[in-house]
């Protein structure tokens, strides 16, 4: 999809000028010497990953070294950068990158149509978690709010409670959109239902993290502006994935994290409970080794995996970090991690063209392992699937129902595409990327 012509190239003569003289700031303050400074910052990245590696994957000694190690070796580079009084054109160097990004992403980023009014919904239902996001349901009145605007309202109790049984009997009583004020894992359930009826669904973001909501590009600091939905809101289609069948609006992880998730301490005393566990999970006997399959690439000896619903944007990206720029591609976002060794660690400072980091897209993933059942995260709930689990995407499957003011131009996903933006600056014409395959 092209971009809008004089918008894209203002955006793309922004992006070289700041690239440019990013390049020129350290080289007018250093000369060649630059290169040296440069190299210097890189190798503390390399000590500092190399003390992170130790202290999640060791117990005692080796622990306490690497987060001395963490501390220090960047401390040590910030400390020569400025003895040598390269520490100001550092930053702004540093700056004008994270400029050139982000203006390089807005030239390509393709504008969307204004979308069409939706109809508002005659019998809304909404499910509430009371206890999601300490207690979110009651500091904004959201159940009020919703009964005010015709929503009929269910709160979960404190006991286990079928939220899909729940939301099929709405379905049955008449409901024309379904909508949760809860964790993404409540959600997750609450929008298959719609799914398979092909009824509209509502976020609200009440949960803690809210990752869905923040790709829908939603308020998470005031859930209550989603119930604007109701009376002005669009109506998008947007993807969703499965693992075993088990439907999920963000990721399903496997490996590490998962097994974390699935300690029972982990939900009191997240912190304490991952250093307790990491050591034995990334280095000892007992650390999950998974394989992979997909898009025609094989991977052996995974430590962590993640399959998202729509690929995230680059792992190292400081900017905004955890985010996809669609929800619509049909396509699964993989990650995996496989790090075996404290030189393997430092190799990470290289970034997403790291030996020990995988990154594709695809259509379907099969995850395998030694074991009969492999424990998942799906949208942070923990669960045991049968092994081999295939995760697959289904294109458009679910309606979401978002305020008018929710929609607008994304930002590119990923590394700019930097021949695509110097033809932009030009003024020759954008035909879009050269090609949409995967992201490796």
């Amino acid at each position: 999809m092209p971009t809008t012509g004089r918008r894209g190239a203002r955006w793309a003569r922004l992006a070289l000028l700041a690239l440019a003289a990013g390049v020129l700031v350290p080289l007018v303050a250093a000369g060649l010497r630059s290169v040296l400074w440069a190299l210097l910052g890189l190798a503390g990245l390399a000590l500092a990953a190399v003390g992170l590696w130790w202290t999640l994957s060791h117990f005692g000694a080796v622990r306490i070294v690497g987060a001395v190690l963490c501390v220090t070796a960047p401390l040590t580079v910030l400390a020569l950068y400025a003895a040598g009084g390269m520490l100001g054109p550092a930053a702004v160097s540093l700056a004008l990158w994270a400029l050139a990004v982000g203006a390089a992403r807005n030239a390509v980023a393709p504008a969307t149509a204004e979308p069409v009014p939706a109809e508002p919904p005659r019998r809304p239902w909404a499910l509430m978690n009371p206890r999601s996001g300490g207690g979110k349901v009651d500091r904004f009145r959201l159940a009020d709010r919703a009964r005010a605007a015709g929503v009929r309202v269910v709160l979960l109790g404190a006991g286990h409670q079928d939220v899909a049984a729940l939301a099929e009997d709405a379905v049955r009583d008449g409901a024309d959109l379904l909508a949760v004020a809860g964790g993404d894992g409540t959600q997750a359930l609450v929008a298959e239902v719609a799914a398979r009826h092909d009824l509209p669904f509502l976020v609200i973001p009440a949960g803690t993290r809210n990752h869905f909501a923040l790709d829908l590009r939603l308020d998470r600091d005031d859930p209550a502006k989603a119930l604007d939905a109701l009376t002005d809101g669009v109506e998008l289609r947007v993807d969703l994935g499965f693992a075993a069948g088990r439907v999920f609006v963000n990721n399903a992880s496997f490996g590490t994290y998962a097994a974390v998730v699935g300690d029972p301490a982990y939900r009191e005393e997240k912190r304490r409970t991952t250093l307790r566990t990491l050591p034995g999970l990334l280095s000892g006997p007992s650390a999950p080794r998974l394989r992979m399959r997909a898009a025609g690439t094989r991977a052996d000896g995974l430590q962590a995996l993640l399959v998202s619903n729509n690929p995230y944007l680059r792992v190292v990206d400081a900017s905004r970090p955890g985010r996809r720029e669609r929800l619509d591609s049909g396509r699964l976002g993989v990650l995996g991690v496989r790090v075996e060794s404290a030189v393997r660690a430092a190799g990470m400072a290289r970034g997403p063209r790291a030996a020990g980091l995988l990154r594709l897209t695809a259509d379907e993933v099969v995850v395998e392992a030694d074991t009969p059942v492999v424990p998942a995260g799906v949208d942070g709930e923990h669960v045991l699937l049968p092994v081999p689990v295939v995760c697959r995407i289904v294109p458009g499957a679910l309606r979401v129902r978002v305020p008018r003011g929710a929609v607008g131009t994304r930002p590119g996903n990923g590394a700019p595409d930097w021949p695509r933006v110097t033809r932009l600056a030009l003024g020759r014409r954008d035909d879009g990327p050269w090609n949409g395959g995967c992201d490796r």
